[in-house]
């Protein structure tokens, strides 16, 4: 990215533009917080793409040719993760589910839901 953005202006901006960018990821569940935890918080996603495209606008006609691509291909990224985020949500949270049930399976094997995959009395 430093040799796309020769000016350490233009570098301090998208250093911005990127905390807004992981910012919304983290609240899209794309990416964990620092302690690896999930998250979904769609007003705060929201919120920071909401914040992107102002700067999108504002800025335009004072970026160079290269940064107002990059901002514009950023926005137009999170807005398409934006509206994906609630069936990726349902994806994570039945993952989330399983992963319970398999863990309760090794903790509490008498009681824990399991599967015969040989019966004695069968044979």
């Amino acid at each position: 990215m430093d040799d796309i953005l020769q000016s350490e202006e233009s570098q301090r901006f998208f250093s911005l533009i990127h905390m807004l960018q992981r910012s919304t990821m983290m609240h899209l569940g794309l990416i964990s917080d620092e302690l690896g935890t999930i998250h979904f918080n769609m007003g705060e996603a929201k919120a920071a793409i909401d914040l992107l495209d102002t700067l999108e606008s504002r800025t335009k006609g004072n970026l160079e040719e290269v940064e107002e691509t990059m901002l514009r291909g950023i926005v137009s990224e999170l807005k398409m993760l934006f509206v994906r985020a609630p069936e990726r949500q349902k994806e994570i949270e039945t993952e989330m589910k399983r992963q319970e049930a398999l863990k309760e399976t090794f903790t509490s094997p008498k009681t824990a839901p399991s599967d015969t995959l040989i019966d004695d009395e069968e044979e």
